[in-house]
């Protein structure tokens, strides 16, 4: 079975692999919510729909059904497999400093991965695109950044990073923020000692690490959510782009705009309900303090976008909220749609080829216009 990248485990962790007391309870509730004809078997059509994608790998005989026991072995395989080591592969020309502790603490999710080139393109300081992996705020790992940093790492003009984050099960919200911002602290106040450009750090994240770079961008002036983690405390966390694919920024409107199917969020058991510590409709103080549309000013780093129109999950309207918000304060925002995709997956070669246009542009000082027209799920490459 093949790793799982970043934006799948936001589907596990959201709807499959959410933390709970015991394996089997959490496949036996699976089950009974789900087992429309009480046969004790789930068909496709039982299996939810954010989650269908993945029907054909816990249905390990293929026999088109999912039975109890098949879904138990599946969770205990992903959970067997430590978080650390998941998709680790380095491209060629990369170099890594693993488990850097950024927080000073030796909490495995207060540590950062560290990415760089073998053979720098030239003397100069480096620009660093900084990963944060998706995952509901549950699940996850910087281990999702190889993938995402490493080929930009490879091309010797640039530093990486995947950022570890402590998760909604071990502390509630704004954990992950002051993790996320201690984080881009270390890197800059490192940066003399790994060749890094401290004036030159972008983020880019999926999903949840979609909502924390939106946060980064949006709250690099806000002293309540700086917090106390980490030695670096007077230095700067603003960052100087942000590339955010399909994260959550106004969670109290996620229900009302849901496509028909799509994940629900205002009960107690949502994501966004367990990363602030209550049902979201009954905290909307709390909540927020935790969306990214409530800081946006003017002042604020350039923001490029990424969205499915399909997004079960996620709306789309919440990447909308965004866009509008930052566009009516007079900042540089592009929103690409995607078209025919869902949350995540949806990855092509002409989306890709915008998001190294948008970091030369940004952190290399290259003058390029990023197209915002839609793109289709699989798009190829366009010519230059």
């Amino acid at each position: 079975m093949r790793a799982c990248s970043g934006t799948e485990w936001w589907f596990l962790a959201a709807a499959l692999l959410l933390v709970a007391p015991s394996l089997a309870q959490e496949a036996e509730r699976f089950f009974r919510r789900h087992d429309a004809n009480k046969d004790g078997k789930l068909s496709r059509e039982e299996f939810p729909a954010q989650i269908r994608h993945m029907f054909d790998r816990v249905d390990a005989d293929g026999d088109g059904i999912v039975t109890l026991a098949e879904d138990k072995a599946f969770r205990r395989k992903r959970r067997a497999q430590p978080p650390t080591r998941r998709g680790t592969k380095l491209p060629a020309g990369v170099r890594v400093e693993r488990d850097v502790a950024y927080a000073g603490t030796k909490n495995p999710r207060q540590m950062l991965d560290l990415f760089l080139p073998a053979k720098p393109a030239d003397a100069r300081p480096l620009p660093v695109i900084a990963f944060i992996h998706g995952g509901a705020w549950q699940g996850g790992s910087k281990a999702a950044g190889p993938a995402r940093v490493g080929p930009f790492v490879a091309t010797g003009k640039y530093a990486g990073a995947s950022i570890g984050y402590r998760l909604s099960g071990e502390a509630i919200w704004p954990a992950q923020i002051h993790d996320c911002k201690a984080a881009i602290r270390w890197l800059r106040a490192n940066a003399r000692k790994h060749n890094l450009d401290p004036n030159r750090i972008g983020v880019w994240g999926p999903s949840a690490g979609g909502h924390l770079v939106a946060m980064l961008g949006t709250t690099g002036g806000v002293k309540e959510l700086a917090g106390s983690v980490g030695p670096h405390k007077s230095v700067s966390s603003r960052v100087t782009c942000v590339a955010d694919w399909f994260g959550p920024t106004d969670f109290c409107q996620m229900d009302a705009h849901r496509i028909p199917g799509g994940m629900k969020h205002d009960g107690a058991g949502s994501p966004e309900s367990r990363l602030i510590g209550g049902p979201i409709q009954q905290n909307k103080d709390k909540v927020a303090a935790a969306n990214p549309v409530t800081y946006v000013t003017k002042d604020d780093p350039p923001f490029l976008i990424a969205h499915g129109d399909k997004d079960p999950l996620v709306p789309c309207h919440q990447s909308e909220l965004l866009y509008a918000a930052l566009r009516d304060a007079g900042c540089d925002v592009a929103l690409i749609k995607v078209l025919g995709a869902g949350h995540g997956g949806f990855r092509s070669s002409e989306l890709e080829r915008r998001l190294a246009m948008f970091f030369d542009k940004h952190l290399r000082g290259r003058d390029a216009e990023v197209p915002a027209k839609p793109v289709r799920k699989g798009q190829q490459r366009a010519k230059d």
